[in-house]
């Protein structure tokens, strides 16, 4: 398919996104307005202790007015690379850092509407090393068997689309351990 754009304008610029406006038109002359969010990018981890089980949080969150259960996760800063994100966001999220933390996969969140690009890891050898929430978190620390959290995703309790989509990258490793 062709198309040209004819036009880019910023809507908005927040602290971690920014929205744009994009006017496109296609071969055969029809034109159609977009909007796009741009993100820089985060990380979601799938924490695994020595014991097997699954490090989630649960955590409130406003756009949908609830508490949702989730793997720990967070945006990429300007400059950082993903691995240093992955341990920052598990000791503010959990308190804990990974001796050993392995890139299992990476996906586009939502490529309809944003270009937010998620990197994956699983996270093992866990010990504690906390550092605070960011302002505005309200997160509660569970720990889940991993045969429950996988029982939990095929229930729906688990709706963090992101969660879900790491937990089935991590499921080879999780599940043969």
């Amino acid at each position: 398919m062709e198309f040209e754009i004819l036009e880019t304008e910023e809507v908005y610029r927040g602290r971690r996104i920014v929205v744009e406006r994009r006017l496109v038109r296609y071969s055969g002359g029809r034109e159609q307005d977009y909007s796009i969010v741009r993100h820089p990018g985060a990380v979601v981890i799938v924490p695994v202790d020595q014991e097997g089980w699954i490090c989630l949080i649960d955590q409130y969150r406003l756009v949908v007015g609830k508490m949702l259960l989730e793997l720990p996760a967070g945006t990429l800063e300007q400059g950082e690379s993903p691995e240093v994100c992955a341990l920052r966001e598990m000791r503010e999220e959990i308190g804990f850092t990974a001796d050993n933390l392995k890139k299992i996969g990476e996906f586009y969140s939502s490529p309809g509407y944003s270009d937010e690009y998620m990197h994956v890891f699983l996270a093992t050898d866990l010990r504690e090393d906390p550092l605070e929430l960011d302002v505005g978190e309200f997160i509660q620390v569970k720990k889940y068997p991993a045969e429950d959290v996988y029982q939990m995703v095929a229930q729906g309790k688990i709706q963090d689309g992101k969660s879900v989509a790491a937990l089935a990258l991590a499921r080879p490793y999780v599940m043969s351990a």
